[in-house]
């Protein structure tokens, strides 16, 4: 069962840029459904998040903004895949 990341992002986004090749290096070769949004497409989205992006959703719950560490963002998915049945 994979886990699910939701990556909430905007353009023209410096951060952004840089967060996403760090999500991708962080879920490389593991089980990940990636979702990315734009935070400005969706007003809930927006007034939640619109001042922390780029944020990462792991399974819903918010596992970090603005800057994405790709190595603490893959233990977490591990952690969470080795809790799965």
């Amino acid at each position: 069962m994979s886990v699910e990341l939701t990556f909430l992002t905007r353009r023209d986004c410096h951060l952004c840029e840089t967060a996403r090749e760090n999500v991708q290096t962080a879920i490389a070769s593991r089980d990940v459904t990636l979702t990315e949004v734009d935070v400005d497409t969706d007003a809930d989205l927006r007034d939640k998040y619109g001042w922390d992006v780029p944020v990462v959703l792991l399974d819903g719950r918010q596992h970090s903004f603005y800057r994405v560490d790709p190595q603490r963002l893959a233990r977490a998915i591990d952690a969470l895949i080795a809790r799965r049945p």
